[in-house]
């Protein structure tokens, strides 16, 4: 379950990366190279799609949770945008969400 958990971080965080990249370079005039470990990250996350548990709805919602908390934390992290309790609350629902569908899904 661990191992899943973290790859779905590590999936959550390559499509995070591959997506602000291209972003810098439009609206805040970062380089055009930014855009190749832009791709590179964009290809990694592809990649690691290919090794969860199965491709199925049920596995991409679960990942949903874990991709609402990651990009939220990446918000406070590298946006230095303060959260507020409505954002961890959120989260939290979110991962409530994740884990009753994984909990469900393996009984």
């Amino acid at each position: 379950m661990l191992k899943t958990i973290l790859l779905f971080i590590a999936t959550a965080l390559t499509e995070i990366i591959g997506c602000f990249l291209p972003y810098v370079w439009l609206r805040k005039e970062g380089s055009i190279w930014l855009l190749l470990p832009a791709a590179a990250s964009l290809i990694l996350f592809v990649w690691l799609l290919s090794l969860h548990p199965a491709a199925s709805g049920r596995v991409y919602a679960a990942y949903g949770g874990i991709y609402v908390a990651t990009a939220l934390v990446w918000l406070r992290v590298v946006d230095g945008v303060k959260l507020s309790a409505f954002d961890w609350i959120g989260a939290g629902i979110a991962l409530l969400g994740m884990a009753i569908i994984v909990v469900g899904w393996r009984s």
